[in-house]
């Protein structure tokens, strides 16, 4: 299959995983995008991703990066629209539906029921990142300091991304 089709197809379909977030989408972007396609290798899957959850503004966008990879500028586009137009559409075609049904009985239903569906893709998918991004007794140990600091203060989550990238060039230089 061509590869700009190939993008279209696997990008639009992972978009509609996100319920929840990115992170719910990782473990089949994961299987599609390294194992099914090996458009990249697992490490680089990771670390784009999280270089992609470093940059400003919204934390998919390193979708482009993966078409970029794939298929140069032209995949970077068709990359990032196939990712972002379903949903964007799905969003606005929802969200008029759900302002309609403002006093049907079901809808309470529904966004209880949704409710752990995102948090479980979610966990899943912090599951799946953690499985490649914790590799030692070092890196073990920086994931559970930033979760507890997350937790626990109110800390600018970019010091914890700058304390983990000090880390990582003091201690972790391969």
């Amino acid at each position: 299959m061509d590869q700009l089709a190939a993008l279209a197809e696997v990008f639009a379909y992972l978009s509609l995983l996100t319920i929840g977030g990115g992170m719910a989408a990782f473990p089949e972007m994961k299987t599609l995008v390294v194992d099914v396609h090996q458009w990249l290798t697992y490490p680089q899957l990771i670390h784009l991703y999280s270089v992609g959850q470093m940059a400003p503004g919204p934390n998919m966008m390193v979708v482009a990066s993966f078409g970029q990879k794939v298929a140069g500028f032209p995949g970077a586009i068709v990359a990032t629209l196939a990712f972002f137009v379903p949903t964007g559409i799905l969003t606005y075609v929802v969200g008029l539906v759900w302002e309609k049904l403002a006093n049907w009985p079901w809808r309470q239903s529904i966004q209880y029921g949704l409710a752990p569906v995102a948090v479980g893709l979610a966990v899943a998918g912090t599951i799946s990142l953690g499985k490649a991004a914790v590799t030692g007794w070092i890196t073990a140990a920086v994931a559970v300091v930033i979760f507890v600091a997350t937790l626990e203060t109110k800390l600018n989550p970019a010091l914890l991304i700058l304390a983990g990238a000090v880390v990582g060039v003091a201690l972790l230089r391969g």
